[in-house]
């Protein structure tokens, strides 16, 4: 789409219907420096993946774009969402590929699909549905994907020759039930499992020819039950026994024509399979290691140090290491070299048990050979750019208004080549840079941003504002009316529901009385605990800088934290504490690396021997006591670690950092190695204990980008069985549910409620309950039951809220008063009052002082105006 815009710095993109964005996109635009994306109802599944890490990468200017759906990862900002949370439903879902999608570098002609000689490394995704013909030959494809094959219902010839496809694994070409001819030639195959081929009953023509295929397991064809040509030669088959059933199928019905021969054993060699007679075919002497391994990858027990091994599909394995190694094949020991500390191709020595040193590389030095020569002593920079020392070579990073590989040329700005002004703008070139001069309603650098105008509304009584472009308007709730939604309905005084909840102390959470229950409990909201939810006790991590400050900590007698965390995450800071003397724990490869010094140089090195990143919830418990420092892992086996020295304790002052550091701290203790990298934690803290006692976020010193609960690790519908109780216990007029103070919601716009009821916003997004008048119950205030009245309940009930008044209001909100309650047949007013004065504003400009009656006392009265 972009191709030849190689000059292009801003590209806008504002308030489209983009949902996702293919990969390469952009990179033709080797130029851009401003990207806007925002007010687009992005996608965030499996396909958008890749753009997250290319956002982190390019570092743009122009705005955050955020999530979309699905509803877990709503309003997330798109490059901060971790790359597991990308998630797809469905195997054959095509991301942003249309109905007339054809995969790149293949041609689409009617229903054949040529994707023949052009390199591909393997069956490519969102092959249209309707593919008759589809030819794959002459690449370098290794895998049969059977899931990108598997909605080709329709495909009747497969052309997979001279490619290199090593192994046919079960089931490679389920639902192809029309499939007639298939071709192998030509390839690397040297294993075909029982039921590679199975449901190909409509398949005439295979060809396997070529190949290095020594055995054929018996029932491998038992689904070809149209077959009329088999092409096997050029195979070296061993003819013993195993193949005994392949030589009397062949001769049954004649589908192979006498070209497959045998190789093994000796006595076999170059006779035909299809003349030898079957008896021929013995299992006499002892079959090769080569010819055993080719279907088992394990069978030549390729992991080391006591690691067993696995077998997975298309002939792939994994070791599952032995403690204390690690590696693909368990060829490594787990000790301070482990993931090789030194930087630069430098090569890590144990010194002693916990300390390293690096051997370096010509060009570098430092203990990590980190410092390598510096390449800008004879650099081609132009006008005043500043040079940036590179690994054999170097960078120009221009001053304001050049650009160029040696910033050797001046930006034209404001030019019909160069002007980012957007919405009516007026460009304005400063030779260094440019300025944007916007008309009224909009703001930022290029004129992009609508300013919100619902930032100081004056809209009353739960109006929505909705944002215009230098105007706002008001969304009325229920009957209101007015520019402002200032004037009430005429209807009768609205009184609240007699209920515990009215003066409920839950904190974080929501007050609910049980159906026939005199008394509330507090539900919590996720992430809060306690009997009033005062409590914030676990902790979602989901941006790169996440990090949570709490006080230093006390590390005499000794030390003791222990964190329950899940995390699919293999790299992120845990905990750290300290300057030169410190703590650091991080995951580092999946693994807990730990990082222990008093005061005794060098720094003791560990490594947990368990892996963490998996999802799953693990218990680290981790115990300072003087030089002596233990790690254990969901109470398995400790290991320790001493730094040795003069020094006994270890003497912080500093706070001390969960799931991640500030930048300053941060890059403080990545300069001095006691963090291999700044990466936040990602996933949930479900339990922190320091010192035995739990740790209650509330008290933090500082919060950065956290959110209370698990939700990212949690299903969608985690509290569903609890909601649909509440809404059931909801149906009589003794069953209250109150919000407690949480975040602002509109959940009252197009309300159910009847009779003159009260509608109150709940918790959660778009819900809310009805307070009703008295004499009437029921969810939505439906249900009479004015029998069940139980005496007056006037009170007063104190607000603070604007005061205002015929298009105008109070400049600031002003603590009010109102009386609420039943009285029988009588009704609950003011008894006494006191006049305040209060200054309004107008939309005008124009202001006055008016004296408001502010109730002081309420009671029942048969005056009811």
């Amino acid at each position: 789409m972009f191709v030849g815009l190689t000059n292009l710095k801003t590209l806008v993109l504002y308030d489209n219907h983009i949902t996702c964005v293919m990969p390469g996109s952009f990179d033709f635009l080797t130029s851009l420096h401003s990207l806007n994306l925002l007010s687009n109802p992005f996608s965030c599944n499996c396909h958008l993946a890749w753009f997250s890490e290319w956002l982190q990468k390019h570092d743009l200017s122009g705005g955050n774009p955020r999530c979309h759906t699905p509803p877990r990862v709503k309003d997330v900002l798109i490059h901060e969402l971790p790359h597991h949370e990308f998630k797809c439903t469905s195997d054959n879902d095509q991301g942003c590929l249309g109905d007339n999608y054809c995969p790149p570098k293949c041609i689409c002609t009617g229903t054949v699909v040529r994707c023949s000689r052009v390199r591909l490394r393997e069956i490519p995704r969102g092959i249209p549905p309707e593919t008759s013909e589809l030819y794959l030959d002459v690449n370098e494809i290794q895998t049969i994907h059977a899931d990108r094959l598997s909605h080709l219902k329709s495909l009747t010839r497969l052309d997979l020759s001279n490619n290199q496809i090593s192994i046919l694994s079960n089931f490679s070409f389920v639902n192809l039930t029309k499939l007639s001819t298939l071709i192998i030639s030509y390839n690397k195959l040297q294993c075909i499992q029982r039921d590679a081929l199975a449901g190909l009953e409509s398949l005439r023509i295979i060809s396997l020819h070529g190949n290095d295929i020594s055995v054929i397991p018996d029932g491998a064809f038992a689904d070809l039950k149209s077959i009329t040509h088999l092409a096997l030669g050029a195979n070296p088959f061993l003819c013993d026994c195993s193949l005994r059933w392949l030589a009397d199928w062949v001769k049954r019905d004649y589908v192979e024509p006498g070209i497959a021969r045998c190789v093994e054993p000796h006595t076999m060699r170059d006779k035909l399979l299809l003349t030898t007679p079957s008896s021929a075919f013995q299992c006499k002497g002892r079959v090769s290691y080569e010819i055993l391994a080719k279907c088992d990858a394990c069978f030549t027990f390729p992991c080391a140090n006591g690691g067993k091994c696995e077998p997975l599909p298309e002939r792939q394995y994994v070791c599952r290491c032995a403690p204390g190694y690690h590696g693909q094949h368990c060829q490594y020991m787990i000790d301070a070299c482990y993931g090789n500390p030194c930087r630069n191709a430098g090569t890590c020595k144990v010194l002693e048990e916990g300390r390293f040193s690096c051997h370096c590389p010509a060009g570098f030095t430092g203990d990590r050979c980190e410092t390598n020569v510096d390449d800008c002593n004879n650099s081609k920079c132009e006008n005043n750019a500043t040079c940036v020392d590179l690994v054999q070579a170097y960078e120009c990073r221009c001053t304001p208004g050049f650009m160029g590989e040696y910033c050797e040329t001046k930006i034209p700005f404001c030019t019909k080549e160069y002007n980012p002004c957007r919405n009516g703008a007026r460009c304005v070139d400063h030779f260094t840079h440019y300025t944007c001069e916007c008309v009224v309603g909009y703001s930022g650098e290029n004129c992009t941003i609508n300013i919100d105008d619902c930032q100081n509304n004056m809209c009353q009584n739960g109006a929505t504002c909705v944002d215009g472009v230098n105007d706002y308007a008001c969304k009325c709730p229920g009957d209101f009316t007015g520019k402002f939604c200032e004037i009430a309905p005429m209807v009768a005084m609205l009184y609240p529901q007699t209920s515990p909840c009215q003066h409920h102390d839950c904190k974080n959470g929501i007050c609910f009385q049980p159906m026939g229950s005199n008394d509330y409990i507090c539900k919590c909201a996720p992430g809060y605990s306690g009997k009033r939810c005062e409590y914030l006790t676990s902790l979602s991590f989901v941006h790169n800088n996440s990090f949570v400050e709490l006080e230093p900590l006390r590390t005499k007698p000794s030390a003791n934290v222990t964190m329950v965390f899940a995390t699919e995450q293999e790299n992120g800071v845990l905990l750290y504490d300290g300057q030169s003397e410190h703590l650091a724990v991080e995951l580092f490869n999946g693994r807990i690396r730990v990082s222990y010094d008093v005061g005794n140089y060098p720094v003791s090195t560990m490594y947990s021997f368990e892996m963490v990143s998996d999802g799953k919830y693990h218990m680290v418990e981790l115990i300072a006591i003087k030089k002596n420092f233990t790690l254990r892992v969901d109470r398995g086996l400790a290991r320790s670690i001493i730094n040795e020295g003069t020094r006994d304790f270890l003497h912080l002052t500093t706070p001390l950092f969960i799931g991640g550091v500030p930048p300053e701290a941060g890059q403080e203790a990545f300069t001095q190695w006691h963090l291999r990298n700044l990466t936040s934690f990602s996933g949930c803290l479900k339990e922190l204990w320091v010192n035995h006692k739990p740790a209650d976020f509330m008290n933090a010193a500082r919060q950065q980008k956290v959110t209370p609960g698990c939700s990212l690790l949690q299903e969608e519908d985690d509290d569903d069985d609890d909601e649909e109780q509440m809404e059931e216990d909801e149906g009589g007029p003794a069953a209250v549910v109150a919000a407690a103070p949480m975040a602002e919601q509109d959940s009252c716009v197009n309300n159910q409620c009847q009779r003159g009821s009260k509608c109150v916003p709940r918790s959660r997004p778009r819900e809310y309950s009805c307070r009703c008048r008295p004499g009437w119950g029921g969810r939505y205030c439906e249900q009479d039951v004015s029998f069940g009245y139980q005496g007056p309940t006037c009170r007063k009930e104190q607000t603070r809220e604007y005061y205002a008044e015929n298009g105008c209001r109070s400049r600031k909100p002003v603590k009010l008063a109102r009386c609420e309650g039943s009285c029988g047949s009588s009704c609950c007013r003011a008894r006494k009052t006191k006049r305040r004065k209060v200054r309004l504003i107008c939309n005008d400009g124009t202001r006055y002082t008016k004296d408001v009656n502010i109730v002081r006392k309420c009671a029942c009265t048969k005056k009811c105006y």
